[in-house]
């Protein structure tokens, strides 16, 4: 009895140094498991910038907030389907539309082709994801081509960060232009050969 009251009375000293050490932990009482402890203010104080919110006029978007929040009581029920009025493209791994979707930019011209054929493939398929990345470039020249149309000339180096790149980063800019300069050029070598092979080709036909 002495022994096991002995080594009981070391578990808890064990336990209790355990806890003293390490400030962040505490024993739960019912489970005797170790659990973590939120840390008082006091204690994350010496953390630069850390509590730089606390105060509700140093928050960004306080303006838009207010007291109580919104959607703090869940509706009771499933959520009202949105109406669709523009065409939504949705994944064939999902049995059906969601209650909320995004209207913005329905699927229009050669790209909007481009991501139609992208949807019928899974998202586990390389394809589906390799055809949205060139719908997307597909409709920046889309986008161009319509400020054109529209008399408005579109700051292209501007928008995409080349003026930006050649003050900040121009050895990284002149390495992507001779990246992207090779690789057009041999695509225009390999094109202009197959031509030739074709046409020699047609020619010893045509001769015979």
């Amino acid at each position: 009895m002495e022994a096991r009251n002995e080594h009981e009375h070391h578990h808890h000293a064990h336990g209790h140094d355990h806890g003293h050490d390490h400030g962040h932990l505490q024993q739960h009482a019912s489970q005797g498991n170790i659990m973590p402890r939120r840390p008082s203010r006091q204690e994350l104080q010496h953390i630069q910038g850390w509590g730089a919110d606390l105060d509700r006029k140093n928050r960004p978007g306080v303006p838009m907030e207010r007291t109580p929040p919104r959607f703090i009581h869940q509706p009771e029920g499933e959520l009202p389907q949105q109406p669709e009025r523009v065409e939504v493209l949705v994944s064939p791994e999902r049995p059906g539309i969601t209650q909320i979707f995004g209207t913005g930019q329905p699927p229009s011209g050669l790209s909007g082709m481009i991501r139609r054929l992208a949807f019928k493939s899974t998202e586990n398929d390389l394809r589906h994801w390799l055809l949205l990345l060139l719908a997307d470039r597909v409709n920046v020249v889309e986008g161009v081509v319509e400020d054109l149309a529209q008399g408005h000339i579109p700051n292209v180096l501007g928008e995409m960060g080349i003026k930006a790149e050649l003050k900040h980063n121009p050895a990284g800019l002149a390495k992507k232009a001779l990246i992207t300069t090779a690789v057009v050029g041999a695509a225009w070598y390999l094109l202009k050969g197959r031509d030739r092979d074709d046409g020699d080709r047609y020619g010893e036909r045509y001769y015979r």
